[in-house]
């Protein structure tokens, strides 16, 4: 099905040729010329059977007889195919919050996923006959187009390569928005947007998983504060050494060296012994 534009006549002169003729049809009623008058009454009738008003953002699809005639998508009042049935279509856009779904990653981690879906009906005539009912398919394919992309990429990625769900939100709405609208384009649906609103770990695994962050975060940190300890200790003898304040052999560099690393790497602050010699 493709939408198409049926015939219409501006509304107001199709009103003012219905009175018209329904006032001809009682007025030869009266007078005696009853078949005339009935049958002007009646081209009355179906001509204002014809007569639809459409809203703004609206479109109205018509059919007669089981066959589709068109859509009218113009605002206003108008007269098209007398008989016909009208289907209203909403043209606006609109917003699918979907459910919080529970899927497991590409890694089988289970998590809790919900999305925004923005979309639009651009085609009438699709959305009516190609599908049952056009608001329940989308509902229906958001939730699956989710759960299809919530499998291809794991929760959080512990390594700088590849992309994930929480660390890659756009290049994710991207893609879930290309899916939804390769899948919806058959209900005559255009997708504007789509957004992830909830992402978690499920509830069994999310104590776990906080843990295993929090140990990546401290073996993250330790790498960088042992860097920052290797490089002060070897600026503090190069500028002892350079300076001549002391001269150094490799033993005392050992254990300078070693007295730094643990004065800078530990948890706790270094607890100072003051040697003062030797009481006799």
């Amino acid at each position: 099905m493709k939408e198409k534009k049926t015939w219409m006549l501006n509304g107001f002169l199709a009103l003012a040729i219905t009175l018209l003729l329904t006032i001809t049809a009682v007025f030869l009623l009266v007078s005696g010329s009853i078949i005339t008058g009935i049958l002007l009454l009646i081209v009355s009738i179906l001509l204002f059977s014809g007569i639809t008003v459409v809203q703004p953002n609206q479109a109205k699809v018509l059919t007669f007889f089981g066959r589709y005639m068109g859509s009218v998508r113009d605002s206003g009042i108008w007269m098209t195919l007398p008989l016909s049935t009208r289907k209203k279509v909403s043209l606006r856009v609109r917003n699918f919050n979907s459910k919080t779904l529970k899927v497991n990653d590409v890694d089988g981690n289970p998590v809790e996923i919900a999305a925004v879906v923005v979309f639009k009906v651009v085609d009438s005539a699709r959305a009516v006959f190609d599908v049952d009912d056009y608001e329940e398919f989308v509902e229906i394919q958001s939730e699956t187009a989710l759960r299809h992309v919530a499998t291809k990429y794991p929760y959080d990625t512990f390594e700088e390569e590849g992309y994930s769900l929480r660390g890659n939100s756009e290049e994710v709405a991207g893609e879930l928005g290309r899916e939804l609208q390769a899948r919806l384009s058959v209900a005559g649906v255009e997708v504007m947007e789509a957004r992830l609103t909830h992402l978690a770990y499920a509830t069994e695994i999310a104590s776990a998983m906080l843990q295993r962050q929090q140990a990546a975060a401290i073996v993250a940190a330790r790498q960088k504060i042992v860097e920052g300890a290797v490089g002060m200790a070897q600026m503090a003898i190069a500028q002892l050494q350079q300076e001549g304040i002391v001269e150094l052999d490799e033993e005392r560099k050992v254990a300078m060296i070693n007295n730094l690393m643990v004065a800078i790497v530990s948890d706790r602050a270094a607890q100072p012994v003051i040697n003062t010699g030797s009481l006799y």
